[in-house]
């Protein structure tokens, strides 16, 4: 006899757990929204430019950048991509919005266009992206979550298709342990490090990782990861 789970209620907790802590981290970042680019560039910008050195795919590629933040990223991806179509999605709603005002305002002739989605349930067709780009994502999902969330981009990247991700780096143990104590005073923010379980994940998952680098910056560690979609 088989039995459903979810109609038994077995699933609902974790469900709701999930759903929970998503709605979490939204409020939490509409609320930096404002103050977060001084955060990515004290932090991420190093990281951010050996992503798109990572990056190998033509101009008049379609791109889609997961979790845009503030969106110093998105806008060296439509750099990078003038005469393509980058899409730009974030869990905030007021991160989405500022990212496009800002893509938009500085690169007026380029076909950009950001949204608020859940990485968990993408908007878009399958095999609809030539690349995606995902920056500190993961670590802000529930553990759970995680799997789910790399299939889901897997689904909308083309077969011969690019994903490149940055997650927070795990191989300074001082820079571990003072990120734990983050995790525990704002996990919400913080998130916690999930790089070795991600590139696992990627290898269990259909991609070939092509380059794995780290890159410091005022002692922050990040983590780069390129990787082809079989």
């Amino acid at each position: 006899m088989r039995v459903d789970l979810t109609r038994a209620g077995y699933l609902e907790p974790q469900r709701n757990g999930a759903e929970a802590a998503s709605r979490h981290t939204r409020r939490v970042y509409d609320i930096v929204a404002p103050l977060y680019p001084l955060s990515s560039r004290l932090f991420h910008s190093r990281a951010h430019r050996a992503a798109v050195s990572a990056l190998n795919v033509p101009n008049g590629a379609r791109v889609l950048e997961i979790a845009t933040g503030s969106g110093e990223m998105l806008n060296r991806l439509v750099k990078a991509n003038p005469d393509g179509q980058t899409i730009g999605i974030d869990l905030s709603p007021n991160m989405a919005a500022r990212s496009q005002a800002n893509a938009r305002e500085r690169f007026a002739s380029s076909c950009v266009h950001c949204q608020a989605a859940d990485v968990r349930r993408l908007p878009f067709a399958s095999e609809s992206f030539d690349a995606v780009v995902c920056c500190y994502l993961f670590e802000l999902l529930p553990e759970g979550e995680v799997p789910k969330s790399l299939a889901e981009v897997r689904r909308v990247l083309r077969p011969g298709g690019q994903l490149v991700t940055i997650l927070v780096g795990q191989n300074k143990t001082s820079f571990n342990s003072l990120y734990k104590i983050c995790t525990k005073v704002a996990p919400a923010f913080w998130g916690r490090q999930v790089g070795t379980k991600v590139v696992g994940l990627l290898g269990t998952q259909g991609y070939t990782i092509n380059t794995d680098r780290h890159v410091g910056q005022i002692y922050y560690s990040s983590r780069i990861i390129s990787a082809t979609r079989l």
